[in-house]
């Protein structure tokens, strides 16, 4: 389940795939009837879940035929696929393709004005000239997930307010338990992009990623990624995570936080159910909100998963766009994963207990100004540092382990806080 990343390269495929989008055969206001084909990541529930969505959706359109398509490695595939027409009826939007290029691979599923009041997560996410192109499978906190077993053999029964203290904290499971205080998914690489997923939470702030994209020192002390980045560090660097991160293993990892051999994970809200399923008790899992308290409360950003878009060059788009809003609107996958719902209507999932009775407070960023939508991470991407790819924060990883070389004698155990911000600095610059 993988959100985020991409590197120049394939910006710049997608960029040269920029004048190959389709027309508007089929159109959306054809009949409902005909086989569409969905592309999906979840190759785990694709023939048992799904299949029940599908006899739900047929059964209330006759004449209508689903075709799943299961992908495991769905960020590389479908991007090659890209480079075609053929990339399904209904695709989830992958995370490399930036917000200017929407238009070229997506149809419009209707305005911001006009889905905002009804859907959450239109009003920022996958949209172009106020037009939205995607509608999330499901919604997500930020924050980590645990076993809150393994946290009160340690003796923490509240949720950490600082840095300082979630340091603290770990190094008491260390000390009286034999559990891994943190870990870090670092072979996988996807795992640790979810870091930037704290982006406003730190802050508290909506805008957050606005001045992102205009500050030409994001990496000082005190502002948001000298913050996350610094925990990363400060927990890998002080052995806090397990002995050797090259060997980790994500489908493994389930099982141990599950059994209390792993104490925390720094995962969206997806992941609860996940590791709920694999735990020996359900209600050890619980999930903590980011140890930071701007104006005296824990934050957390929502923001949505993937989005179910439909491909421009669809020939049923009307089955298609049919499918979506089943999906969106009848489908209970969002509930069914622990998932905060698109649907405004439907209230946080009980997954989120834990968030609620800190006195979280939940909310989603800032629309961009027009014109800068994506504009931060283009930034980051020109300028090689993608700070939604896992490989950014592998180096950071990598550094706290002591795999730096040293420059003229400087200690470099901090080296992307000052190389990447100065990077970024000259972007913003030029």
């Amino acid at each position: 389940m993988k959100k985020y990343g991409i590197a120049g390269t394939a910006l710049a495929l997608l960029l040269a795939l920029a004048g190959c989008g389709g027309d508007d055969e089929g159109g959306t206001d054809g009949a409902i009837s005909g086989e569409i084909t969905v592309l999906t990541q979840r190759t785990d529930i694709v023939n048992t879940v799904f299949q029940d969505y599908k006899k739900k959706f047929e059964a209330k359109y006759p004449g209508t035929s689903v075709k799943f398509e299961a992908i495991t490695d769905y960020e590389g595939e479908v991007r090659i696929r890209m480079n075609t027409k053929e990339y399904g009826d209904v695709l989830l939007i992958p995370n490399s393709v930036t917000d200017d290029l929407l238009s070229t691979f997506f149809e419009p599923l209707g305005t911001v004005d006009e889905l905002k009041d009804k859907y959450r997560f239109v009003r920022n996410e996958k949209i172009l000239d106020g037009k939205v192109y995607g509608l999330a499978l499901t919604g997500n906190a930020q924050g980590f997930v645990y076993n809150k077993k393994v946290w009160q053999q340690a003796g923490i029964t509240a949720p950490p307010k600082t840095p300082a203290e979630f340091l603290a904290a770990l190094t008491a499971i260390k000390d009286k338990t034999d559990a891994i205080p943190l870990y870090t998914n670092y072979k996988d690489g996807w795992p640790l992009s979810q870091w930037e997923s704290f982006r406003g939470v730190v802050s508290g702030d909506p805008d957050a990623a606005i001045k992102l994209a205009k500050d030409d020192a994001p990496w000082a002390p005190g502002k948001e990624h000298h913050v996350i980045d610094s925990l990363l560090f400060d927990i890998v660097q002080q052995g806090l995570t397990e002995p050797d991160p090259t060997t980790t293993n994500w489908e493994q990892s389930k099982g141990m936080i599950g059994t209390g051999k792993v104490a925390t994970m720094m995962l969206g809200s997806w992941s609860i159910v996940q590791m709920q399923d694999a735990a020996t008790n359900k209600a050890d899992i619980g999930y903590l909100p980011f140890p930071m308290q701007p104006n005296g409360k824990f934050h957390t950003v929502m923001a949505g998963d993937y989005k179910n878009a439909i491909n421009i060059n669809s020939k049923n788009k009307a089955t298609a766009r049919a499918w979506i809003d089943w999906f969106t609107d009848e489908s209970n996958y969002a509930v069914d994963q622990g998932g905060i719902s698109a649907l405004v209507s439907q209230p946080m999932p009980s997954t989120l207990a834990d968030l609620t009775a800190a006195n979280t407070e939940f909310i989603e960023l800032s629309p961009p100004p027009k014109g800068e939508e994506g504009l931060a991470d283009k930034i980051g991407n020109a300028a090689e540092i993608a700070l939604n790819d896992g490989k950014y924060r592998q180096r950071i990883v990598d550094a706290a382990r002591g795999g730096e070389e040293r420059d003229q004698g400087r200690d470099l155990r901090r080296p992307q806080q000052e190389v990447v911000g100065r990077q970024i600095q000259d972007q913003v610059s030029g």
